[in-house]
């Protein structure tokens, strides 16, 4: 699917505050995780924290979604906690943010 994205001049990436380690056996276990995993282990979370997607209680982040656009700004989030996100509903809102909406 992130072959999708790429047609639409967009890049999925996946960021964990695991270590790259667990990140790739975690890749492994799916079978098919064809997009980047980035490890924000070190500063702890640094990077996720900025976004407000830290689990302070756990050390771990939320599973969240972004859009963001060629300038850094974020466009679109979500939040699935205990769910994951919709790929076909994930393309569809990013071609909308493109469209102007």
């Amino acid at each position: 699917m992130s072959g999708k994205f790429e047609e639409h001049e967009a890049q999925v990436l996946g960021l964990s505050a695991d270590p790259k380690a667990s990140l790739k056996t975690w890749a492994s276990s799916l079978g098919n995780v064809t997009h980047p995993l980035l490890s924000d282990f070190w500063p702890h979370g640094k990077t996720i924290q900025a976004y407000g997607e830290f689990n302070e209680k756990g050390g771990t982040a939320k599973r969240s979604l972004f859009i963001i656009d060629p300038q850094g700004i974020v466009r679109h989030k979500e939040e699935h906690q205990g769910t994951l996100p919709d790929p076909q509903g994930t393309l569809d809102r990013l071609i909308a943010l493109q469209k102007g909406g």
